[in-house]
C-alpha cells in the first residue's frame, strides 16, 4: 500500500485558489532577523537595569529550539561580530496558529522561504526568495511528528517541505537544492509580522497603481502609505491585488516592502533607539520559532553586530529563478537551472552578485525617487558576479513602488 502524503498547491487555473491569497506573507523576513539579532546586540552590550531585565526578559521568552538534520553546534561566539559567513534560512507559516482572522487552515505550508547569506568579510548580504509553487526534490525527512521518515520525492512543491518535517525538512530541502550548507534557521507566524511592523511604527511603501485584493480585503490607494499591524500583514499576503496575480509578483511586491524597511531603519536611527529595539526583538521572540544554532541570545546578537553596517546599496534581494510550468499535473513554476546554477555557485564561493534583469512583475522604480546619499566609508562593492538578466529583484537602495490590480 502506498504512503499517503500531504498534497501541495492546486493548479493556478483551478478556481479554488483562495488558499493562495491566504497565504502569506512575509518578505521581510531577511530584515526581520536582521533585527531581532540587532535588538539583542544593543541590550547585550548596555549596562543599565532597564537593560539587564531586557536581555533576562528576551532570553527567558525564547522557545525551545530545533534540531536541523545533522546539526554540530559549537560554543556561541564572544560578543562582537561573528567570524566569517553566515547562511540563515528564514521561513514564513501560514498555519495562522488558530487565529480565526487568518480563516480556516488546512495544510502548515512554508509559504515564505528566504536564504540569507551574509559575506565572511561582511561588506554585503544576498537575501534569495523561492517561489511557494516552486517544484523541487523534497529529500526524505523525519516525520513531525514521528516516528519513521517521509520518503524522498522527486518532484513537489517547495512550500510542503514544512507540512513534512517542519523546519529541519525545509532547512534541508534548501540545503540539497541550492548546494548551501545551512547552520542557521528560524520560522515565523503571522502575528509575529503584525507585532514586529507595530514595533518598528509601520513601514512606508509606494504603491504606482492602486491595489485592490477582494480576496483578503486589502485597499491601497496610489502614492505612500505607512503600513502597521494587519494592514502590513496583508500587503505581504496580497497575490491577486499585485500585477499578474501571480506567486512571482508577489515576491517582488514583498521586496517593495523589505526594501523600504531597510532604508527606513537605517535613516531612523531604528537600531540604536533602545525602545524600539527591544520591542522588535520581543515581537520576534514570541512569534519565532528557532534552530538550536540561534537559540543563544549572544549568536543572534553576533549576527547583528557583523550585518548593522553594510550598505544597503550592498544588501541584494533576489527571486529564484523561475519559469512557470507543471510537475505530475500540477501547475507551478520550474527551476531555471542555469541561472540557478550562477547564483548559487556565487553565493558558495563567497562572493558579491549584482542584478542585471528587472525588479520583477510586481513592482518598478519610483520615478519620483530621490538619490541615496553616498556613505564614503562604504563604497559600492568591485567585483560583483552579474548574475542572467532572467534573475529579478533589487538592492536595498532602491526606491521601488507595488504595481497593483483590482480582483474581486
Amino acid at each position: 500500500m502506498s504512503e499517503q502524503r500531504p498534497r501541495g498547491n492546486r493548479r493556478e487555473s483551478e478556481p479554488t485558489v483562495a488558499r493562495h491569497g491566504r497565504l502569506r506573507q512575509s518578505g521581510p523576513f531577511g530584515t526581520i532577523v536582521k533585527f531581532l539579532a540587532a535588538a539583542l546586540a544593543v541590550v547585550l552590550v548596555s549596562g543599565t537595569a532597564v537593560v539587564g531585565y531586557a536581555v533576562w526578559d528576551l532570553a527567558s521568552s525564547v522557545k525551545p529550539g530545533v534540531a536541523l538534520i545533522g546539526e554540530t553546534i559549537g560554543p556561541p561566539p564572544d560578543i562582537g561580530a561573528i567570524e566569517g559567513g553566515v547562511n540563515l534560512l528564514l521561513v514564513g507559516s501560514d498555519s495562522g496558529q488558530g487565529d480565526p482572522r487568518y480563516g480556516r487552515r488546512g495544510e502548515n505550508l512554508n509559504d515564505v522561504t528566504i536564504l540569507l547569506h551574509i559575506s565572511a568579510d561582511h561588506t554585503n548580504a544576498t537575501v534569495v526568495s523561492f517561489p511557494r509553487d516552486l517544484f523541487v526534490p523534497i529529500p526524505s525527512c523525519p516525520r513531525q511528528p514521528g516516528p519513521g521518515n517521509w520518503g524522498a520525492q522527486a518532484s513537489n512543491k517547495i512550500n510542503v517541505a514544512l507540512t513534512y518535517g517542519g523546519l529541519a525538512c525545509v532547512v534541508k530541502t534548501v540545503s540539497e537544492l541550492t548546494g548551501v550548507s545551512i547552520p542557521f534557521a528560524a520560522k515565523i507566524e503571522f502575528n509575529g509580522v503584525i507585532e514586529m511592523s507595530n514595533a518598528i511604527g509601520g513601514v512606508t511603501v509606494c504603491v504606482a497603481s492602486a491595489i485592490n485584493d477582494g480576496q483578503i480585503g486589502l485597499k491601497l490607494s496610489k502614492g505612500q502609505h505607512t503600513l502597521k499591524g494587519i494592514q502590513a500583514l496583508l500587503f505581504l499576503r496580497s497575490r491577486y491585488g499585485v500585477n499578474g496575480g501571480t506567486d512571482l509578483a508577489r515576491i517582488s511586491n514583498q521586496q517593495v516592502f523589505m526594501s523600504a524597511l531597510v532604508r527606513q531603519a537605517k535613516a531612523a536611527s531604528t537600531l540604536s533607539d533602545p525602545i524600539k529595539v527591544y520591542g522588535l526583538a520581543k515581537a520576534a521572540v514570541d512569534n519565532m520559532q528557532v534552530s538550536n544554532s540561534l537559540r543563544n541570545p549572544v549568536t543572534l546578537a553576533s549576527i547583528a553586530v557583523a550585518m548593522k553596517d553594510i550598505d544597503p546599496r550592498n544588501i541584494q534581494l533576489i527571486q529564484y529563478p523561475s519559469r512557470f510550468g507543471s510537475s505530475n499535473g500540477q501547475g507551478g513554476v520550474l527551476p531555471i537551472q542555469d541561472a540557478a546554477n550562477v547564483l548559487f555557485a556565487a553565493i558558495k564561493n563567497d562572493q558579491p552578485v549584482k542584478l542585471s534583469g528587472t525588479t520583477g512583475p510586481g513592482s518598478s522604480l519610483d520615478p519620483h525617487a530621490t538619490a541615496a546619499p553616498v556613505d564614503p566609508s562604504n563604497p559600492p562593492i568591485q567585483g560583483a558576479v552579474k548574475l542572467p538578466s532572467v534573475i529579478t529583484g533589487q538592492n536595498s537602495a532602491q526606491q521601488t513602488c507595488s504595481k497593483g490590480q483590482t480582483y474581486r
